[in-house]
């Protein structure tokens, strides 16, 4: 069940930042330890950079959600670019695209506690990821 939600555009930069900092401030809230909070903020913004440079922009919703006693934050970004053909591929460590280590997805897989990706070419990549309190 949601708590709390919210959406914010993924269009430029700037906006990568600012999804960085509400996931900073959400997690915050739920009173995340520092380190959690550091993981947390990390995956976002990898897959915030993400849903900018490969999929053209698009929208991250975070939601503070709530599973019997256990709170959490959950973060979905969405994008309309040029999908992902094979999503195994793109999990495994060293596969990049754009020039990088290629330990973005994967290593955010790695940082949060549930993850989740869809994606089909020519409609675009969903990435929903979960940290619990």
């Amino acid at each position: 069940m949601a708590l709390k939600t919210e959406t914010f555009p993924i269009a430029t930069s700037d906006d990568v930042v600012r999804v960085r900092q509400v996931t900073r401030i959400w997690s915050t809230e739920l009173k995340f330890s520092l380190v959690d909070q550091t993981k947390f903020v990390t995956a976002t913004s990898e897959l915030a950079r993400n849903t900018l440079e490969h999929g053209g922009g698009g929208t991250m919703t975070a939601e503070i959600i709530e599973n019997g006693t256990r709170r959490g934050l959950r973060l979905t970004f969405r994008d309309e670019g040029p999908g992902i053909s094979d999503i195994n591929l793109a999990l495994r460590d060293g596969y990049t695209t754009g020039g990088g280590m290629g330990l973005g997805l994967s290593g955010s897989k790695r940082l949060v506690n549930e993850f989740d990706i869809k994606s089909e070419p020519g409609r675009g990549t969903v990435v929903t990821i979960v940290r619990w309190k």
